[in-house]
């Protein structure tokens, strides 16, 4: 009996010790500034629902302001890392060119480079574009994202592409299809599995990315969240502890809510590829 207990109760345990800072964080959004830095209890003695009103109202421009900045980041970077990294993958898994395995190794050898190191070229480059400060800030956000830049998405999407048998594509050729028309046809209703898993980690990354949105938005009224974020802390040292634990807590249910919703997809895509049997 023990040892049929023994391994529930050390899931149990690292579960909590998993879920404890996000259970604390959820606990000091209803704390006063106070309670928080002398209540390490997840639950607070004393509720303060001002919090969220505090913290929505807090700067010049509302909170909902950056909500719909993220969400308009993070759509328009899954719409085109879904769309150009398919089409490059399709290329790279099922056309044939001189030197694509070459290309390809260059594309996998991008993924060693961290994106830090690129940064400062990229700003130079996007502030020669006249990106950088204009009137539409977030270009340098999703612009790049059409060209196939991220080469993990199309990595994954090449190597799901390699699974799908290449008798398909004959058969669709044999019935007049083009190249075209096979990826039309055949591999796109295929590949849902894979552009969902790219949509999921697209938004994710994107509505978490804090650094890259720091260096190229300057205007309050263009922040994202994560940016905001940052703002409940002046250089004066003065905070709003409970305001900013309110809207963190506010700023993981679009996450949530979209990993959950494509999770559903992903496994209904998963069941109706057709390539049993």
């Amino acid at each position: 009996m023990p040892r049929t207990l023994g391994r529930p109760v050390v899931l149990v345990l690292l579960t909590a010790i998993v879920l404890y800072p996000l259970a604390w964080m959820l606990g000091s959004a209803f704390k006063s500034p106070q309670e928080i830095l002398n209540n390490m209890a997840v639950w607070p003695r004393e509720f303060t629902p001002g919090n969220f009103a505090d913290g929505w109202s807090h700067f010049d421009v509302a909170f909902g302001r950056f909500f719909v900045n993220s969400a308009m980041v993070a759509g328009l970077t899954v719409v085109a890392n879904c769309v150009s990294c398919l089409l490059a993958a399709y290329a790279f898994a099922r056309l044939r060119f001189r030197l694509r395995g070459f290309w390809f190794a260059v594309m996998i050898g991008t993924l060693l480079l961290p994106g830090h190191v690129l940064i400062v070229p990229q700003f130079v480059m996007f502030k020669t574009f006249g990106w950088v400060g204009g009137d539409w800030p977030y270009a340098p956000l999703i612009v790049p994202q059409l060209l196939a830049t991220e080469a993990f998405f199309v990595f994954l999407m090449v190597q799901f592409m390699r699974g799908v048998p290449r008798e398909l594509d004959d058969a669709a050729k044999i019935d007049g299809c083009t190249a075209f028309g096979v990826f039309k046809h055949v591999i796109l209703p295929l590949s849902r599995p894979a552009l969902v898993s790219t949509a999921i980690f697209s938004f994710i990354w994107t509505w978490n990315d804090f650094f890259r949105q720091l260096v190229y938005l300057s205007d309050l009224e263009k922040y994202t969240v994560p940016v905001a974020l940052t703002l409940f802390i002046d250089s004066t040292g003065q905070s709003a502890v409970g305001p900013m634990f309110a809207m963190s807590v506010l700023s993981l249910a679009p996450v949530f809510l979209f990993f959950v919703a494509f999770q559903k997809m992903l496994v209904e895509g998963i069941n109706t590829t057709g390539l049993k049997g």
